[in-house]
């Protein structure tokens, strides 16, 4: 009779082992599906970042944040080997410690982990120690974990992230950070064509504005600000002619006429650029093609009455010509979040088959 009621307990028992190792595997599996979750919104943060119209630098540092935040990370640093030095992009901490976090690759401690592209992880066992790369903040991080960031088997940079806790990163999973490093690669590497196009801008030497590269990179958040935009293209049709005529100089005297008399006659918030050589863009932010015709109109009369002297030598006698520019126009509109590259390249082309006679006032 004894028997009976152990056996029962047993199996009671035995029952509730096999329920507490499910409940306890659904709980694992669930933290699991969690964290795969939380991943994919830091994967879906990331890629609403790469697709904001802001500047590659802001980009990093929007990055930056969300892994702090996500992943209550105490300081996380980006740095980028952008050919010719390390550049901090997007830090935490203090600015008085930048140098120090951008000159990294000359500590040895972190030397075998960029050699390897491996992770190093480093702590101190007392409050009275320092982390072997650290100068005047060695009372701010007590744990470190030090990240190279390769694209394509070729060294950029490296993600560190630290702590004011002693083994802090003891028992982190170190899976889960090799993956969100990859995510911060990943980012760089989508973001290399923007930060090309940002670093190839250039001020031309005549006029003093940006090359066409500006429109595709800095200005585009300022053109994407509206929801329609006009795009206006023209080019000085008897450049050739006049280069020939007078001279160079008077050529180029001539550029930087219609430059000046542009930029006055613009508002100071459209977007005016040297597009190449001859030909000239202005983006009139958020005016239709009605909004801008007069004044397009008045524009094109008062550059084609530009005067440029010319100062002519024959048998010892001075003689002043003038050469007169013509200039032929046209517009398209533009839409927010297409490709400005686009419109450009289809003004370019109306201009470059247009007859050199023309100088009027087009719509493509």
């Amino acid at each position: 009779m004894v028997l009976i009621p152990i056996v029962i307990l047993v199996a009671i028992v035995g029952i509730l082992i096999v329920y507490n190792v499910n409940i306890k595997n659904k709980l694992t599996m669930y933290n699991n599906i969690s964290k795969k979750i939380n991943n994919l919104n830091v994967l879906q943060d990331f890629m609403n970042i790469t697709g904001e119209d802001i500047s590659v630098d802001e980009k990093l540092k929007k990055v930056n944040d969300v892994l702090i935040e996500k992943f209550g990370i105490k300081y996380s640093t980006i740095v980028v080997f952008n050919g010719a030095e390390y550049v901090l992009k997007a830090s935490n901490t203090d600015k008085k410690f930048w140098r120090n976090l951008c000159n990294l690759h000359t500590e040895e401690v972190f030397r075998d982990s960029i050699s390897n592209a491996t992770p190093k992880y480093l702590t101190v066992d007392s409050e009275g120690e320092q982390l072997p790369y650290q100068q005047l903040d060695f009372t701010r991080a007590k744990s470190a974990m030090f990240f190279p960031l390769y694209i394509d088997n070729v060294y950029i940079g490296y993600w560190i992230i630290e702590s004011s806790v002693m083994h802090a990163f003891d028992n982190v999973d170190t899976t889960l950070l090799e993956v969100i490093k990859d995510d911060i690669v990943a980012m760089l590497k989508t973001v290399s064509y923007q930060n090309a196009m940002e670093s190839i801008v250039r001020t031309d030497q005549f006029t003093g504005l940006n090359s066409a590269e500006y429109l595709y990179g800095q200005a585009k958040a300022t053109i994407d600000s509206t929801a329609t935009s006009t795009v206006c293209m023209f080019r000085i049709n008897n450049i050739e002619e006049i280069n020939k005529k007078f001279s160079r100089e008077t050529g180029n005297n001539t550029i930087i006429e219609i430059a000046n008399w542009v930029k006055t006659s613009i508002d100071s918030n459209d977007i005016f650029v040297r597009y190449m050589g001859p030909k000239f863009v202005i983006v009139f932010i958020g005016k239709s093609e009605d909004d801008i015709l007069e004044m397009v109109k008045t524009l094109r009369e008062e550059l084609e009455q530009l005067e440029i002297e010319f100062e002519r030598i024959v048998e010892n006698k001075k003689y002043r010509e003038y050469a007169k520019p013509k200039v032929n126009f046209v517009l398209s509109n533009y839409y927010k979040g297409t490709g400005i590259e686009r419109v450009t390249e289809k003004l370019e082309e109306y201009l470059d088959n247009a007859d050199k006679q023309e100088h009027n006032i087009n719509f493509v």
